[in-house]
């Protein structure tokens, strides 16, 4: 058995070793320093005797380096190599890592019945799944990057040591993955530790102790055998921040990570939001691409970066003035074009009818209109409107007082004769609506006073000349 050394000793890059066995480009050696994945850490890069390693598992209890399909020669059973781990991926990985346990120490400080789902680091961000009581909005992303980025300003320590089970069970907040405890837990006799900040420590603001709040990402991956060399820790004034089960590799001090930048949110389940953040490189250009478009913003509404949620408060209170202003302008034009269509003369539904065409509208749009023409004295009983455009509509709409009263949400058509009349001689918009459907297509629907209808497969002018001669 050959456990990876990377959780214990992350800072080593090089090494030598003998190598075990070779199968095909299966190569396990007596020891390793590559970090094998697992727990949402990606494999370490990087190369044995200079051939490129494209994975590294484990199995069975040994580290499998599997090497790059385009080696020319691989190492033989005895051989010592030389080995090298990707520094700047090693860095990124153990930076993001870190960085996840510091967010989650941020969401305790946060929320209540807080649980842990899932992590994942990639090359460009890290994700971290919570479980929380009521879903997160973007108050508390702002919240949790704050805190997250005011742990790493702290600088507060971070330790490893390897304690029996029962022991770390027993610590106060610790979190543990229920993904992967029974495979990692049973059975077992120790558990690595990971803690940000001194345990024992206050606990500043934290919520909850943390034990239904899961986040031993990496100890289904155990594979530190060693202790950080800082012994046992107790209260020494810094605070306790985050305390998880892991074996994972991570940074001695917050302060090395770096900036933290909370990128987005996400709902991949019921109950669980996945927030996405960055570190290193990708946060940094994050973080200025949001200034430079809150600087953007600020020069467009004349205003100060600080001041620019006033200054939209301000834009949109003028923008639905305008809206306004426009949608009764608007009514006011269709209005008046509904107004010069030429009437018929009462047909057999014993009604005075104006029928024509307009462009520019939809068919919700000319519901106020119509009943506002309807209403005027010396207005006709009723009104069709046909939509001339691509896509040709019918409306038709009817005074209540031209049917003694009148219910929208009646279907008005059970008793509708073919020419539009009801079987009491009124009008009756739907009546006419599903006459017009009949004869040219579409579908629609409606009650006595308002009915629409669409689709209709025929020119404008031909529906109107139709409902004319009817």
């Amino acid at each position: 058995m050959t456990a990876s050394r990377a959780p214990a000793e992350p800072d080593v890059r090089e090494f030598e070793a003998t190598v075990e066995s070779v199968d095909g480009r299966e190569v396990v050696l007596d020891e390793t320093y590559f970090y094998a994945e697992s727990g949402g850490q990606p494999a370490d890069r990087g190369t044995i005797d200079g051939v490129l390693v494209a994975d590294v598992t484990e199995r069975d209890g040994d580290v499998i380096h599997v090497l790059d399909e385009g080696a020319e020669t691989l190492p033989e059973a005895g051989e010592t190599v030389s080995a090298i781990v990707d520094d700047a991926f090693r860095t990124y990985c153990t930076r993001a890592h870190t960085a996840s346990h510091v967010l989650y120490g941020a969401a305790r400080r946060t929320f209540e019945d807080l649980g842990y789902a899932g992590f994942d680091i990639s090359e460009t961000k890290v994700r971290v799944d919570l479980t929380t009581a009521e879903p997160l909005d973007d108050t508390d992303l702002i919240e949790l990057e704050r805190l997250a980025n005011r742990a790493v300003w702290d600088s507060l320590p971070v330790s490893w040591e390897t304690l029996p089970e029962g022991e770390a069970r027993a610590l106060d907040g610790i979190a543990f993955n229920a993904k992967t405890e029974e495979g990692a837990m049973s059975g077992s006799e120790a558990v690595r530790v990971v803690t940000i900040g001194e345990r024992g420590g206050e606990r500043d603001g934290e919520q909850g102790d943390g034990r239904d709040g899961e986040q031993g990402d990496g100890r289904d991956g155990d594979q530190g055998d060693g202790d950080q060399g800082d012994g046992d820790q107790r209260a020494t004034g810094v605070p306790t921040w985050d305390v998880a089960a892991c074996g994972g590799t991570h940074v001695r001090n917050t302060s090395e990570i770096g900036p933290i930048s909370v990128l987005d949110r996400s709902n991949p389940g019921e109950g669980v939001t996945r927030v996405e953040f960055a570190v290193g490189p990708t946060a940094i250009d994050h973080e200025a691409a949001v200034h430079a478009s809150a600087l953007d913003a600020a020069t467009a509404l004349d205003a100060r970066v600080g001041d620019l949620p006033d200054a939209v408060d301000r834009l949109r209170d003028r923008a639905d003035r305008l809206e306004a202003d426009l949608q009764a302008a608007t009514t006011d034009l269709l209005a008046a074009r509904l107004r010069e269509f030429p009437t018929r003369e009462a047909g057999s539904d014993g009604a005075t009818w104006a029928v024509g065409t307009v462009e520019d509208a939809e068919p919700n749009d000319l519901r106020e209109p119509a009943q506002r023409v309807l209403a005027a004295e010396g207005s006709p009983d009723a009104i069709a409107a046909v939509g001339a455009g691509d896509a040709p509509f019918v409306v038709a709409a009817v005074a209540e007082e031209a049917i003694g009263g009148g219910d929208d949400d009646a279907s008005g058509a059970e008793d509708a004769a073919g020419d539009g009349a009801s079987g009491d001689d009124t009008p009756d918009a739907g009546a006419v609506v599903d006459a017009v459907t009949d004869e040219f297509g579409g579908g629609g629907g409606g009650g006595p006073t308002f009915a629409q209808g669409g689709g209709l497969d025929a020119d404008p002018e031909t529906v109107v000349t139709w409902l004319r001669d009817r």
